[in-house]
C-alpha cells in the first residue's frame, strides 16, 4: 500500500503529539505522582508506535515501543519517576524530532537509531527486574454486540438539545429512518482522524448527521481511541451504510442501531444551569424520566439551557492564506485607485458605492487578518523545557513563569521570532540570572524567575522577557567596549545608561570571559536587533543592579497592509507607517541649530534631531528657501526623531510590497506601496532612518 499520500498529514499529527508530549513531561517532572498525566504520556507514545509502524517508519517504532515498556514499568509501579529517568525521556522526544525533522527533509527517518538512547531504554526496565509482555501495552475492549437494524435506546454519552430533537421529529414525520451507527477502527490504524473523516465523507452522501460522540473537533484531533459513534437520519436502509463503511480500509467492525423519538423524548438528557439547590443528582435524573406522563409532558418544571454546538476547524496553508491576502492587497489598491480618480460627473450612486466598496474591503481585510493570526502559543511552548535544559547544565535553578499566550500574532511574523526570543532567554538565564549560593548571599530566593509575557498594545504586540538577576553590570560593558578599541576611554565616561546598553547590540559584542554552549561566541544582540527590525518591530531594555533586566520587544500585528501617512520629498512620495508618527510640526529654517554637527530642535524642552531625507535618499529638489518647513516626529521606542519633508499628502491604508532580491539590501527602505494613482512610493525604514 502507497502511504505517501498520507505523509503530510503524519507529520503535522506527529508535531501535535511532539508537543503534547513534551508538555505533559514538563508537568510529570513537577507532580511525578500526577498518574493522569503518566497515562496521556503513555497514550502519546502507544499512538505514535502506531503512527509510525503503520508509515514503515521502522526505527522511529521501536523507540516508541522501548519508551512504552519504561512507562509501563512507572504504570504498574515496577520503577520510579527520577531526574533521571526525565531526562531519558526528554532524550526521547529530541530523538523522535529528529526522526521528524529527518522526514520532513527526505521522506525517511535517516540512518540513525538512537542506539544509546534504547539501551539506557532497556537499562531501565531491567533494574527494576520488568517484564513486559504484549498484553501490559494492549488497549482491551470488548464491544457490545447489537445486531444490524436491532432497536436500541439512545447511550448515556448521548445528550440531546431541542434543535436535535427537532430535527429528529420532523425527519420520522417524513418518513426517514434515524440510526446510531457505531464504527470501531483496527488497532492498528495510524491515521485515526484521517480513516474518520473518510467514514464522515462516506455517511454524508446516504445521510444527515445530527450528533457525534466523541464530538467533530475531539475526533479531527484524534481525541478517541478506536471506535466512535454518530446518529444520522436517512432514506436508506442499515444495509447500505454497513456494505459502504465496511468497505473503508482498517474499519474492524460496523453497528447500526435503529433510534425511535420516544427514546430521545423520554430523556432528553439536556444540561442544565440551574442554581445550587436545583442541580439534582444522577439518581434524581433518572426519578425525572420515570415521572414523565405518557404524552412526554415532565410534571417537573425545570430552567434548562442548550449545550453549545461543537466548533469546527480546519487546517489550511500559510502559501494559500498568502495567495489570499495578496489578492486582499490588489482590491485595496484598486479601491484606492477608484477614490483618486478625477471624475466630473460623479454622482451619488457612484460615491455610495465607493463608500460601500470600502466597507466591503476593509471587513474582507480582518476576516483574512483574522485567519493568519496564530497564538503566541505556538512559540512560547518551546520555551519551558528548554530553560529547564539550561538550568541544568548550569547548575542554576531557573523557573518560567509565561502568561498572555493567547496573544494573537500574523503566522509571518510568528514563524521569524521564535529565534530572537530563544537568544534573550538563553541571555537571561546566562549573564542575568545568578549562581545558586550569590543569590542567598544577597538574600534572594535560591531559585530565579524569568518572565515571559505578551500583550496587546495598539497595532503593536509586546513580548517581555524580565529576570530577576543581577542586572546588566554597566562597568564591565564600559570595559569591554575599551578593550575592543569601540570607545574611547575618556569618551566613555560621558556615556549615558542608554548609550552603554546599546553598545551591547553591536556586532560581534560579548561580555562573556569564556565560551560556553550559551554565550561568548560574539553571537550577540546585534543578531537579535537585526532580526526584530527586519519585522519592523524594536527592542528596548531596561535594567537596575541587583534587581534584573527586562527586554521589551516590540513587533506589528501584521507585515502585509498598514495605515502610512503619505509625504513629498522633493518631486517623489514616501509613505512613513502612521504607528511610528507621534506628531506633525511646523517650524522656521531658524529654529533649526546644530549642536555637534548635528541639526536639531527645540519641542517643548525637549531636543529632537533632524533627520533631512532628501539628503539620506539622495532625492533631488529645489533650492528655493522656505519660510516654513515641515516636520514629522517619528518615535523609536522612547526616542523621538524629526523627519524633515516638502509637504503631506494624507493618512492612507496601504499594502507592502516586498523590494525583491535586487534592492533587498536598500538600508533606508522598508517596502513600496502602489498608490491610486498607479504610481509606485517606498515605505520609509524608520528604525534606520532615526538618529
Amino acid at each position: 500500500m502507497d502511504m505517501s499520500q498520507y505523509l503530510e498529514i503524519f507529520i503535522d499529527e506527529t508535531k501535535e503529539h511532539l508537543q503534547g508530549l513534551n508538555e505533559s513531561l514538563l508537568q510529570l517532572e513537577k507532580n511525578p505522582e500526577d498518574k493522569p498525566m503518566l497515562d496521556e504520556i503513555f497514550r502519546v507514545a502507544h499512538t505514535l508506535k502506531g503512527m509510525s509502524g503503520t508509515m514503515g517508519f521502522n526505527k522511529m517504532a521501536k523507540l516508541t515501543h522501548d519508551m512504552e515498556n519504561v512507562l509501563q514499568a512507572v504504570r504498574n509501579g515496577r520503577i520510579k519517576i527520577t531526574v533521571e529517568l526525565i531526562d531519558l525521556l526528554f532524550r526521547c522526544l529530541d530523538a523522535l524530532e529528529g526522526y521528524t525533522e529527518e522526514i520532513i527533509n527526505s521522506g525517511g527517518e535517516g540512518e540513525e537509531d538512537y542506539g544509546d538512547i534504547i539501551k539506557a531504554l532497556n537499562e531501565s526496565v531491567d533494574k527494576g527486574t520488568v517484564k513486559i509482555t504484549a498484553q501490559d501495552t494492549k488497549i482491551n475492549r470488548e464491544p457490545q454486540k447489537v445486531q444490524d437494524g436491532e432497536h436500541v435506546a439512545v447511550t448515556e454519552n448521548f445528550k440531546f438539545d431541542e434543535y436535535e430533537k427537532n430535527a429528529v421529529k420532523r425527519a420520522m414525520e417524513m418518513g426517514m429512518n434515524v440510526f446510531k451507527i457505531t464504527v470501531m477502527l483496527s488497532e492498528s490504524c495510524v491515521l485515526k482522524s484521517a480513516r474518520a473523516f473518510i467514514v464522515f465523507q462516506t455517511l454524508e452522501r446516504y445521510s444527515e448527521i445530527i450528533k457525534s460522540d466523541p464530538g467533530v473537533e475531539d475526533i479531527e484531533d484524534e481525541k478517541f481511541d478506536f471506535e466512535f459513534t454518530v446518529v444520522c437520519v436517512t432514506k436508506e436502509e442499515a444495509k447500505v451504510f454497513k456494505k459502504n463503511i465496511n468497505g473503508i480500509a482498517e474499519v474492524n467492525e460496523v453497528r447500526v442501531t435503529s433510534l425511535r423519538y420516544e427514546d430521545l423524548k423520554d430523556c432528553p438528557q439536556l444540561e442544565t444551569d440551574s442554581t445550587e439547590e436545583e442541580v439534582k443528582t444522577k439518581e434524581n435524573k433518572e426519578s425525572d424520566c420515570k415521572n414523565k406522563d405518557r404524552d412526554g409532558q415532565d410534571k417537573r418544571k425545570d430552567t434548562q439551557t442548550h449545550r453549545p454546538k461543537t466548533g469546527k476547524t480546519v487546517r489550511v496553508d500559510i502559501n494559500r492564506l498568502d495567495v489570499l491576502m495578496n489578492l486582499v492587497s490588489e482590491l485595496i489598491i484598486i479601491k484606492t485607485r477608484l477614490e483618486g480618480l478625477n471624475i466630473d460627473t460623479a454622482t451619488q450612486t457612484y460615491d455610495e458605492a465607493i463608500e460601500y466598496l470600502e466597507h466591503i474591503t476593509t471587513s474582507l481585510h480582518d476576516a483574512v487578518m483574522k485567519v493568519r493570526m496564530v497564538p503566541v502559543e505556538m512559540v512560547f511552548n518551546r520555551f519551558p523545557r528548554m530553560i529547564r535544559d539550561v538550568s541544568r547544565e548550569m547548575g542554576k535553578e531557573i523557573e518560567l513563569v509565561m502568561s498572555g499566550e493567547e496573544t494573537e500574532l500574523d503566522r509571518t511574523v510568528i514563524d521569524e521570532i521564535g529565534d530572537p526570543l530563544i537568544h534573550l532567554l538563553r541571555n537571561s538565564a546566562d549573564h542575568g540570572i545568578e549562581s545558586k549560593q550569590e543569590r542567598l548571599k544577597l538574600g534572594k530566593p535560591a531559585a530565579g524567575h524569568i518572565y515571559l509575557r505578551a500583550y496587546h498594545d495598539g497595532n503593536n504586540v509586546v513580548i517581555e522577557i524580565e529576570d530577576d538577576g543581577g542586572g546588566i553590570d554597566l562597568e564591565k560593558v564600559k570595559s569591554k567596549a575599551i578593550s575592543k578599541g569601540i570607545v574611547r576611554e575618556d569618551m566613555a565616561e560621558t556615556l549615558s545608561q542608554k548609550d552603554i546598553i546599546d553598545l551591547l547590540f553591536m556586532a560581534s559584542f560579548s561580555t562573556s570571559d569564556k565560551v560556553t554552549s550559551l554565550s561568548g561566541r560574539g553571537v550577540g544582540l546585534d543578531v537579535v536587533k537585526t532580526k526584530i527590525e527586519q519585522l519592523g518591530g524594536l527592542i528596548e531594555v531596561e535594567t537596575k543592579k541587583q534587581k534584573g533586566s527586562k527586554f521589551v520587544v516590540r513587533l506589528p500585528l501584521t507585515l502585509a497592509i498598514i495605515q502610512a501617512l503619505l509625504v513629498v520629498i522633493g518631486t517623489e512620495k514616501y509613505a512613513i507607517p502612521l504607528n511610528t508618527v507621534k506628531e506633525i510640526i511646523k517650524i522656521t529654517p531658524e529654529q533649526i541649530k546644530n549642536v555637534q554637527k548635528q541639526d536639531v530642535v527645540l519641542l517643548r524642552d525637549t531636543i529632537i534631531p533632524i533627520v533631512r531625507l532628501d539628503r539620506i535618499l539622495e532625492v533631488e529638489r529645489d533650492n528655493k528657501e522656505y519660510k516654513s518647513l515641515t516636520v514629522v516626529i517619528v518615535n523609536k521606542g522612547e526616542k523621538l526623531s524629526g523627519f524633515l519633508v516638502d509637504s503631506l499628502i494624507g493618512q492612507q491604508e496601504v499594502v507592502i510590497k516586498s523590494l525583491g532580491k535586487m534592492l533587498s539590501g536598500s538600508k533606508w527602505i522598508a517596502g513600496a506601496t502602489i498608490l491610486g494613482d498607479g504610481n509606485v512610493a517606498m515605505i520609509l525604514d524608520v528604525n534606520s532612518l532615526s538618529l
